[in-house]
């Protein structure tokens, strides 16, 4: 685990890194692809969001969530992921969601800097954009 400080323009500049974006945002789709065929099926993504625990727990603390609802979540970001409909999310896919996301996440931090602690995670998107904000320095 690290602490970084971070903010909504270190994300931003991350995004806007195009080079370091993408090949940041491939080597999280590669980690995802388990079996290598360079899509993610429902149950790949699946799988990536239930280890973060996002959804089964609230402040760190274990929430019971019904399996139904779950699957149903799970269903509506795999769709909102799979832009084309074809039943996988392709590099191209991912990419674009998560850009989406980590700009969610930069509008949300706005402009006053946070100390957060991450995991250490080699996938880490705002672990990548804290190291490239502190390679400026």
């Amino acid at each position: 685990m690290g602490v970084v400080v971070i903010d909504g323009t270190t994300v931003r500049d991350f995004v806007r890194d195009e080079a370091a974006f993408a090949k940041s945002v491939d080597e999280q789709f590669a980690a995802l692809d388990l079996n290598n065929d360079g899509v993610l099926s429902r149950s790949e993504l699946r799988t990536a969001f239930q280890s973060m625990r996002l959804i089964e727990s609230h402040f760190g603390i274990d929430v019971a969530t019904p399996p139904e609802q779950l699957a149903a979540l799970y269903d509506s970001i795999f769709q909102k992921f799979d832009g084309d409909r074809s039943g996988a999310v392709d590099r191209g896919e991912f990419r674009e969601e998560m850009k989406k996301i980590m700009l969610a996440i930069a509008d949300g931090l706005g402009s006053f800097p946070i100390q957060m602690v991450l995991e250490d995670d080699p996938h880490s998107l705002l672990q990548k954009a804290a190291d490239l904000e502190a390679s400026k320095s």
